[in-house]
């Protein structure tokens, strides 16, 4: 029998896919569902308990339980006030342990502490890339659509742009149309980033969204994700298209129900390309 696998789950699909996964290739599955993020009627189907943010101690005690040592961090969490954590003893130790630095820093410094404290637990953190084989995709236009070369300066700037986002730890995309930067991703996603920049688009070529893995980020949490969602939500807001980062190891923008997000682009008349970010850059030089 294969080894279980344990899901500390977020909001959002990806959960929900590592999930149907893990079952489907036969392998025991427990989730961990974060109080206020993960809604437990979704997760119905698969054995599960409720766990508030904070409660490392009772979080380890339930994977251990189980004999859980492989696990995947999966779904959004929009870090709270530290005061509504409600830790417990092991959560108080966790603070200790991970340091001022990662707890009022980005989200990726956060991540990457709390991914260190779990191997030092004992468990092995995997990427939910490695247990969906199909999330990563190669280099490419994966839909009908290519963008045109308008739509191509505005993915070199948004490069730029988004790297300097992911140094700073604060974000992985933006939005760019002729050049003018209409808005980052920070705390509030990108769902909420295209909403607001639909209101902002000028007259003329749409516009892209360029998500990239942060440089020094971590794989095995928190990588950027498109899904079919996305696809809509740039549609309404107008854009031409959305470049991500293509797959790099087991780096890359995950592509959730990938199918689904090119039937969906397509239909809209968008752009779905897969970029290398050097590359691209240096192919753009070459043109200019």
């Amino acid at each position: 029998m294969a080894a279980p696998l344990g899901l500390v789950a977020g909001g959002g699909r990806m959960p929900l896919r590592v999930a149907d996964a893990a079952v489907k290739s036969g392998r025991p599955l427990f989730c961990v569902l974060l109080d206020g993020f993960a809604d437990p009627a979704e997760y119905a189907a698969y054995p599960h308990e409720v766990v508030a943010l904070g409660r490392i101690g009772h979080m380890v005690g339930l994977m251990r339980i189980r004999g859980i040592s492989d696990l995947v961090l999966a779904g959004r969490v929009t870090r709270p006030s530290l005061l509504r954590f409600r830790f417990d003893a092991e959560g108080v130790k966790l603070v200790a342990k991970l340091g001022r630095a990662a707890l009022f820093g980005g989200d990726d410094r956060l991540l990457s502490a709390m991914l260190r404290v779990m191997r030092e637990e004992g468990f092995r953190p995997l990427g939910a890339q490695e247990v969906l084989d199909d999330l990563l995709v190669e280099g490419g236009v994966l839909g009908a659509v290519a963008p045109t070369d308008d739509d191509r300066a505005d993915i070199a700037r948004g490069i730029a742009v988004t790297r300097a986002l992911g140094t700073a730890d604060v974000g992985q995309g933006c939005v760019v149309q002729q050049g003018l930067v209409l808005g980052v991703e920070a705390i509030e996603g990108t769902d909420a980033l295209l909403a607001r920049c639909g209101t902002l688009r000028r007259e003329g070529p749409g516009g892209v969204l360029v998500k990239l893995v942060k440089p020094r980020q971590d794989v095995r949490a928190d990588l950027p994700v498109i899904g079919p969602d996305t696809v809509r939500e740039a549609a309404v807001a107008g854009l031409a298209g959305i470049a991500i980062e293509a797959r790099a190891g087991h780096a890359g923008t995950l592509v959730v129900d990938r199918a689904e997000t090119i039937s969906e682009a397509d239909a809209a008349g968008l752009f779905l390309v897969a970029i290398r970010p050097d590359e691209f850059l240096s192919q753009q030089e070459q043109m200019t």
